[in-house]
């Protein structure tokens, strides 16, 4: 966990990115407003509701935007090209708009690990402040794939995806190693979301946050954004290898 101004420079594009969602947010109150008034619907159960995906489902990977060009400043993608021990691959990006909900945990609200990679690691920028009643990251020290933890919680199936409540958790990592990623505007946090993490129980107001995921190149999951092939490579050639999409 980190800043903006602790590891970006000066001419980082945070100040565009920031920009660039608060211009959405103007000229979208009515999505907004619509996506807000169903989150506590009756059929909410299953539909994660709770959140609004300012690029929708699968975003349109454009290099040329501000959503790309954060996930590949340097010093972020130098921390997943260090973590993973090897060239990554941008996998996605976006922003998510969470909303207050007064009903009981779901989905990823609920504690689980991600399934893309053998190790993932995800970007997330508060582009709001974030306290407790704003539902912040939450992770369970130890229990990535580099971590000491091999024990696996209890845990209930949404589909294919094992979900543990708090009560599950807490039999097999202590309260005490939760992280709780409590921050203001500008707060980075870097996470391998092969361990158990889970977020966005907000219960007083909304947290907005831009996320992005990076993965090693032989990652065989689903591409989660829709990617032509004609657009050209940055110069450096991390960034370039980081968006230059999955072979078949």
């Amino acid at each position: 966990m980190t800043s903006v101004a602790a590891l970006l420079p000066s001419s980082s594009c945070f100040g565009e990115l920031s920009g660039t969602v608060e211009g959405w947010q103007a000229s979208s109150g009515d999505k907004i407003a619509g996506a807000q008034a169903a989150v506590d619907a009756p059929d909410a159960i299953g539909k994660k509701t709770f959140i609004l995906e300012y690029l929708g489902r699968n975003p349109k990977f454009d290099p040329a935007s501000v959503y790309a060009r954060f996930a590949l400043e340097k010093n972020i993608l130098g921390i997943a090209n260090g973590y993973l021990g090897m060239r990554s691959r941008l996998r996605y990006y976006n922003v998510w708009h969470t909303f207050p909900t007064s009903i009981e945990a779901r989905e990823s609200q609920l504690w689980h690990r991600d399934r893309e990679d053998y190790l993932i690691v995800k970007v997330f920028l508060y582009l709001s402040d974030v306290d407790e009643g704003a539902g912040p990251f939450m992770y369970a020290r130890g229990s990535h794939p580099k971590g000491q933890l091999r024990r696996e919680a209890a845990y209930s199936l949404e589909g294919n995806v094992k979900r543990s409540t708090d009560a599950q958790m807490v039999e097999v990592v202590p309260r005490e190693a939760w992280f709780s990623g409590i921050g203001p505007k500008g707060t980075l946090i870097f996470a391998d979301t092969r361990g158990y993490h889970r977020g966005g129980l907000a219960r007083e107001r909304a947290r907005v946050m831009y996320t992005a995921m990076f993965t090693s190149p032989a990652s065989q999951s689903e591409e989660f954004m829709l990617r032509g092939s004609n657009f050209s490579l940055p110069l450096d050639s991390d960034q370039a290898f980081a968006i230059a999409g999955r072979k078949a």
